[in-house]
């Protein structure tokens, strides 16, 4: 029980983290971020057997989407979470450190490079964007943030007694 608390407070933590990032990028620095969705529209075309597309704009709408992306954003974060607690353990989420949640993070970037750009049409590692190596930077980026929301939000859920 204690694992899946953590797991769930610390996955919820760091996307939020990385939430708070997005938003910050997005009006101050004018950097897009995801539209979530989008990747609701992937997500809710998985079941139909599509896999695989060359547009997300131009695929059919799915009802839903939005909310069906924001929780699936959660969810991954979560399960990521999960990793990170089953690969460094417990007694790591009692007394954090800093690395093995970037490490975590950065390892995280595989996901989007490997299977949601690819999924999505922009190619392995946004490869058939306009500007692939921006691309790649915002994921690496803001997956390096996620790894430090990991670890902010392992620092607070380990005040938390279990």
């Amino acid at each position: 029980m204690e694992f899946f608390l953590r797991m769930v407070s610390i996955g919820v933590g760091a996307t939020v983290v990385l939430d708070l990032w997005v938003l910050f990028a997005t009006r101050v620095l004018g950097i897009s971020g995801p539209d979530w969705a989008m990747v609701g529209r992937w997500i809710g075309h998985l079941p139909r057997g599509r896999f695989r597309h060359v547009s997300m704009a131009a695929a059919l709408p799915v009802r839903g989407e939005r909310l069906l992306g924001w929780s699936t954003h959660y969810a991954i974060g979560i399960a990521f979470a999960g990793f990170l607690l089953a690969i460094w353990g417990l007694d790591w989420a009692r007394q954090p450190t800093l690395l093995p949640a970037l490490i975590v993070g950065v390892l995280t970037v595989a996901a989007p490079f490997f299977i949601l750009q690819p999924g999505m049409g922009a190619g392995i590692a946004a490869s058939k964007t306009p500007k692939p190596n921006a691309a790649r930077l915002r994921s690496l980026v803001s997956h390096t943030v996620f790894g430090i929301g990991l670890y902010v939000s392992t620092l607070l859920v380990a005040m938390v007694p279990f």
